[in-house]
């Protein structure tokens, strides 16, 4: 019997002395434990757990089988549909590093990011597929490309050689995926956008995945079997780990592929959705929508609110609507959210107007972050914890 201690992890790097932290096993004992629950809701389509692992083994295996391997990169450009949320399992599966492309950019932008991140894949949703030709026009370095005939699309020309659902059907249900062989190993690269010149790449690894996704589970005291709703595009610091967190408690995704209110409210009835999150334009939106979509709704929804600290306004309205707001804050650098507004209970017997405000602030590190500071930019000296220096 083997006395490998499964918790040593960064101490020694010898494969055979330690077991690799990563998110790829969340998935694996989901669909161990809990098969028939599900995983995935997409319009009509349920996927199950068991049928999410074996949909990710299949995407997997034909990767492989067209030579992706450790070290390659498999880029994907889809809202949140069913494929985006495989590809976060299937992708390292091979040991690939997984890069998802912000939908909203351009084409210039995306022909840097394949060129760059060396894509020797590209699954792409239809949609963008006028966005897509035009990259691939302006790179030498052409990828093996696989459309997404989504059912809620809106169509588009097919450029690539093969579709996903027939790419992934050649695929083995028991393909024999192993974790990394050092959980440092990169599982995905993603691009940073809005700043001068071209994208910043930032790659994260294994370890930090599986970290922040638990994360995101004690930080926001998420329960088992979650309903959550992609309303956070999943191109976006990989969801901010959310993907790989649901798997951790066997919770439902359902997809979104494009944030309106009529649609937001409309699942989350139907679904008795519990959780969500987005930036505070999103919030904004909902709190704005006309009474009779908000109407309806008689369970409790929790919600993060993430960036610039959402005006008070937004922590009430959407108090009112009966949503807990949880205010993170994060970089892509960190995995999505590294630090939170640590909630009192105390504070639910402050008035609106000062429990709004306190639950606007964000400065207390994640759980499972190591340390967090703030320092002054001239001096890189930490600044005054008195809630007014800036840093």
């Amino acid at each position: 019997m083997s006395h490998v201690n499964p918790y040593r992890t960064g101490l020694d790097r010898n494969p055979a002395n330690y077991v690799a932290l990563s998110p790829l096993s969340f998935l694996a004992r989901a669909a161990e434990v809990y098969p028939q629950r599900t995983a995935v809701i997409h319009g009509e389509r349920r996927l199950t757990w068991a049928q999410t692992y074996q949909r990710c083994r299949r995407l997997a295996s034909a990767l492989a089988r067209h030579g992706v391997g450790v070290g390659d990169t498999v880029a994907v450009l889809a809202p949140n549909v069913p494929a985006m949320f495989e590809a976060h399992y299937g992708v390292p599966m091979t040991g690939a590093i997984l890069n998802t492309l912000n939908t909203r950019l351009d084409a210039k932008a995306i022909a840097f990011m394949l060129a760059h991140g060396e894509a020797r894949v590209l699954i792409a949703d239809r949609e963008y597929s006028s966005t897509i030709a035009r990259a691939l026009r302006q790179i030498e370095r052409k990828p093996l490309v696989i459309d997404i005939d989504d059912v809620l699309g809106a169509g588009g020309e097919p450029l690539g050689e093969v579709e996903y659902e027939n790419f992934i059907a050649g695929g083995d249900p028991d393909f024999d995926w192993r974790l990394p062989g050092d959980e440092w190993d990169a599982i995905a690269l993603s691009y940073t956008s809005g700043t001068t010149g071209n994208p910043k790449g930032v790659v994260t690894h294994h370890r930090g995945a599986y970290l922040n996704a638990i994360s995101n589970i004690v930080t926001w005291a998420m329960p088992h079997f979650p309903v959550y709703l992609w309303t956070l595009p999943m191109f976006h610091c990989n969801g901010w780990c959310f993907p790989w967190t649901l798997a951790a408690l066997a919770g439902t995704s359902v997809c979104l592929r494009r944030v309106e209110a009529a649609a937001i409210f409309d699942l989350i009835r139907r679904h008795k959705v519990t959780h969500f999150c987005g930036a505070p334009v999103v919030h904004n939106m909902l709190i704005n929508a006309p009474a009779g979509l908000r109407a309806g709704i008689d369970h409790k929804v929790s919600a993060m609110v993430a960036g610039a600290a959402p005006p008070q306004a937004v922590i009430e309205g959407m108090e009112r609507m009966g949503v807990d707001l949880t205010h993170v804050y994060g970089l892509t650098e960190v995995y999505g959210p590294a630090s939170v507004c640590a909630k009192h209970p105390e504070w639910d017997a402050l008035p609106p107007d000062q429990r709004a405000e306190l639950n606007g602030r964000q400065g207390v590190r994640y759980v499972l972050q190591e340390a967090m500071d703030v320092l002054d930019p001239k001096t890189l000296k930490p600044v005054a914890r008195d809630g007014k220096s800036m840093g």
